[in-house]
């Protein structure tokens, strides 16, 4: 994962990149679909220019990092369904390129941007806890951290998104691993309705009575209309007991024998320990760990090990889950940024040691590319092995049988120079992590990536394996004009 750094830098690179490209995106080829949308929606709605001074336009085409932002010829914030049905119509019939914003989050370029319509789903913002029939109603245009806000001192939750700043509509659609998913499943597997707007602008409350949409939804991504609400189940919530412990490289070995020995035992579902490696400004390397119990205080000596590793930062506590979440603040140090999913079967202490090798390894060769050098992450996530049990028949995984882990690399620099370098290094690192999980006997050659870390040229059978065919033949049916590929992403 990333170091914990200020956003100011990254937004006022993201705002110079979509001024100095307006130009670009302005095309007159996409001006008339503006208009038109402009024209046809209510006074719910409104469509923004280049220029715009009041923000909004350039809020609606800011994301996370300059790499997935893109100037589009204008912006909409939809605030009705009606309206998105609308919006959907015009773009079909004007073949117009488009985009649908929720978070912002992605990292692969154009998967929420666009030179055509950027719609960002900003005003829907409802966050309704249906306490008595055990569901929350969530907008698709939230971050996952308003919504625990919203549910602060309910005593209720949802499954979502770990970090601040995601968005619930792509954690959502694209499978959702989260810090409760050892009790409760995916995000996938904890919907119980969605509503969406088909294609051709037909608005439709999608649930288990529907068996391919149903199916297609639970990890599909955009490929079949705009969800412009989730209806998740919800879970009864204390206060929470965790945060982050940072660790020299020196005590890097203590860290990776403990980080193993909990994720063999699992030794309670309501526990959960992320590493991950990082460079520091220096070229030395920095573990981070972040720490979680879902709970007010863990059963003694759950966590002892890794508490009793001399440590540089320690701020674990009791606190609320919405604190906890906000106190997760990632931000790139550079502003252009890539991730790729790294599946394997079990973090054991050798693979982690290749992880941590792999730190060192490219810290010092990738550094002299830019000054200050690039922020390189490697991520090791665990779950218990049960954890997919909690679902069934889905989009994504295309497998329940193997339980794979979702690691992570994730790196981040200035210069779009290095481009080529940063994402050859991405590439090797996780080759060689692969090849040695491998090499312990690990059966991964199956191994299905995660839609959300998977890097933008990653094949559809890589991630939804056999699932593929429905999923096309589910696309031909609902969306027979390729209304939705007119749009970024993994497409069917």
């Amino acid at each position: 994962m990333l170091k914990l750094t200020s956003r100011a830098a990254g937004l006022v690179a993201i705002a110079g990149a979509l001024l100095a490209d307006c130009s670009q995106a302005s095309s007159a080829d996409y001006l008339p679909t503006c208009k038109a949308i402009a024209h046809a929606v209510s006074n719910a709605s409104t469509v923004y220019y280049p220029g715009d001074s009041s923000g909004h336009y350039a809020a609606d085409n800011e994301h996370w990092g300059v790499t997935s932002s893109a100037a589009s010829a204008c912006s909409v914030e939809p605030g009705s369904v009606t309206d998105v049905s609308k919006i959907l119509q015009i773009i079909a019939s004007t073949k117009t390129p488009f985009a649908v914003k929720g978070g912002g989050h992605a990292t692969n370029p154009g998967f929420s941007s666009t030179r055509g319509v950027q719609i960002a789903m900003t005003r829907f913002n409802q966050v309704v806890n249906n306490a008595a029939a055990g569901t929350v109603d969530i907008g698709a245009g939230l971050l996952w951290d308003e919504v625990y806000s919203a549910l602060d001192g309910t005593g209720q939750n949802v499954v979502g998104g770990r970090i601040q700043g995601v968005g619930v509509a792509g954690v959502t659609l694209g499978g959702g691993y989260s810090w409760k998913t050892n009790q409760y499943g995916l995000a996938v597997d904890n919907v119980v309705s969605y509503n969406l707007v088909l294609p051709n602008g037909t608005v439709a409350i999608v649930t288990s009575a529907d068996a391919d949409l149903w199916f297609a939804l639970r990890g599909g991504g955009n490929n079949f209309g705009i969800v412009t609400k989730f209806e998740l189940k919800s879970y009864p919530q204390t206060d929470v007991w965790g945060g982050a412990a940072h660790y020299s490289s020196h005590y890097a070995d203590r860290l990776n024998a403990a980080a193993a020995k909990f994720f063999e035992k699992a030794p309670d579902k309501k526990a959960t320990v992320l590493p991950s490696y990082s460079n520091t400004l220096t070229g030395d390397i920095v573990i981070n760990l972040l720490i979680f119990y879902d709970g007010p205080s863990p059963p003694p000596g759950l966590f002892d090990e890794f508490l009793a590793i001399p440590n540089e930062v320690l701020s674990v506590q009791t606190q609320s889950f919405s604190s906890f979440i906000k106190s997760i603040t990632y931000q790139p140090d550079g502003s252009r940024i890539r991730q790729t999913s790294l599946p394997v079967l079990q973090w054991t202490a050798t693979l982690l040691q290749v992880v941590y090798n792999e730190s060192k390894y490219w810290t010092p060769r990738l550094a002299p590319l830019e000054n200050p050098p690039p922020s390189l992450s490697w991520q090791s996530d665990d779950m218990v092995p049960t954890y997919l049990s909690h679902g069934d028949n889905s989009a994504w995984p295309p497998s329940r049988a193997k339980p794979f882990l979702p690691g992570a690399l994730f790196f981040s620099w200035a210069n779009q120079s290095s481009d080529s370098a940063m994402l050859e290094a991405i590439r090797q690192s996780t080759a060689t992590i692969r090849a040695a999980a491998s090499a312990e006997g690990q059966d991964i050659a199956d191994a299905w990536e995660y839609p959300n870390y998977a890097i933008e040229d990653t094949p559809l059978q890589e991630m939804y394996g056999v699932n593929v065919a429905r999923l096309r033949a589910i696309h031909a049916r609902v969306d027979p004009q390729n209304v939705m590929k007119l749009a970024g992403g993994f497409k069917f």
